[in-house]
């Protein structure tokens, strides 16, 4: 018989042959089942992974941290019970404290040509103008600031309009197009680029660079965008956080949702479009905005609202 560590390498095995990146999910469950073993338990147990789950490391386990770990082991019982019934699935009602993604900042268009002027004000010139190219290309695809960063000069092809995003989240890979305006202004960087850095082999191959000709780090992104947004002079509402750069990703995708609804489209139908574009794992993901975002909230009951009026009129829908 398998003991519960070997249950839960299988499982994260069977997890990365269908794509899944399962880098969190493997410190978890690999914390829990020591935890387990210490107390010499071989199975998922409620008790049990209620005990885990709320214990401090360090610090106080916060809301966010208590739902991912009871997420994991959730996620691994659910599977492994159909393997071993006497493993025990802990419900959704333990984890009454769930952490939800907070609403977005939603960049208006006025916003967003403030943020590209306020990029141009960073210095030196060349660290402005890949800032300035970076914020209008995730504000033109909706890209992943990651994704962004990770892009080499072989995934741009202009000529055609098109992207190459490979190997990103979800192990997923896809192409973004671009409107020839977005495109214009990359080929405009990419001038600007060569003047900065050559064309040699030894060159970094990145896309973006910083001001030494090395590739962007996407984890100190969020320095440089607080200072943009500085210049910018944009602020939020008190008790509010502050807009990140990822927003403009989320801005991305409620405008085309709006858009649709503004032009009659079925949303829900063109749903699965968005999350291609998006590379989201699926449709559900994409969902998501309709209920975090207001004004999509708002269209959504509006047409609802329609939809039903039709129905009791006894006109066909």
């Amino acid at each position: 018989m398998n003991t519960l560590r070997q249950n839960v390498d299988d499982y994260l095995t069977m997890r990365r042959t269908m794509g899944f990146k399962a880098e969190g999910l493997t410190k978890l469950l690999r914390r829990f089942v020591t935890f387990c073993e210490v107390r010499g338990v071989d199975r998922v147990q409620d008790d049990i992974a209620l005990e885990w789950a709320t214990l401090p490391v360090k610090v106080p386990v916060s809301d966010a941290l208590f739902a991912r770990r009871m997420d994991a082991v959730r996620l691994f019982a659910r599977h492994q019970h159909a393997l071993d019934p006497a493993t025990q699935v802990p419900p959704e009602t333990v984890c009454n404290r769930r952490y939800r993604p907070r609403e977005p900042h939603v960049f208006s268009d006025a916003e967003v040509l403030v943020l590209l002027t306020a990029a141009d004000t960073l210095s030196p010139r060349f660290k402005a103008a890949t800032w300035r190219t970076l914020i209008g290309l995730l504000a033109a695809t909706g890209m992943r600031p990651g994704e962004a960063c990770r892009l080499s000069l072989g995934d741009i092809d202009l000529s055609a309009g098109v992207i190459q995003v490979l190997e990103t989240k979800f192990g997923k890979s896809r192409l973004v197009f671009l409107h020839p305006t977005t495109a214009a202004e990359l080929g405009h960087y990419l001038q600007i680029r060569r003047d900065r850095v050559g064309t040699a082999a030894r060159d970094c191959p990145m896309l973006f660079l910083n001001a030494r000709a090395t590739a962007l780090d996407p984890g100190k992104l969020g320095q440089t965008f607080s200072q943009v947004l500085t210049a910018a002079g944009i602020t939020t509402a008190a008790g509010r956080r502050s807009p990140r750069l990822h927003d403009l990703r989320h801005t991305f995708a409620v405008n085309t949702m709006l858009g649709w609804y503004h032009d009659g489209h079925d949303v829900q139908a063109r749903l699965p479009l968005l999350s291609t574009w998006l590379g989201h794992v699926d449709p559900a993901s994409t969902y998501w905005y309709l209920h975090a975002v207001p004004e999509l909230l708002g269209q959504a009951a509006s047409r609802l609202e329609v939809r039903d009026s039709t129905v009791t009129d006894g006109t066909p829908s």
